[in-house]
């Protein structure tokens, strides 16, 4: 799920996978593998950084 909605809220922002790369403190190549759920288990740091640049809480973008 975690990959779904990653990019479910993403989209909602009308954010690019560059646009939200760049919000963040993660590389564009690690978000898309979060996206495609290449990085099935993301260290903690990353699911905040995403989590706050998609103004939702860690638990909504792992639901």
């Amino acid at each position: 799920m975690l990959a779904a909605n990653i990019k479910r809220y993403r989209k909602k922002l009308k954010l690019t996978q560059e646009g939200l790369a760049r919000k963040t403190d993660i590389s564009y190549s690690t978000l898309i593998k979060l996206e495609s759920g290449e990085i099935a288990d993301p260290r903690m740091e990353t699911l905040k950084e995403v989590a706050k640049a998609l103004n939702v809480s860690i638990d909504n973008l792992v639901e």
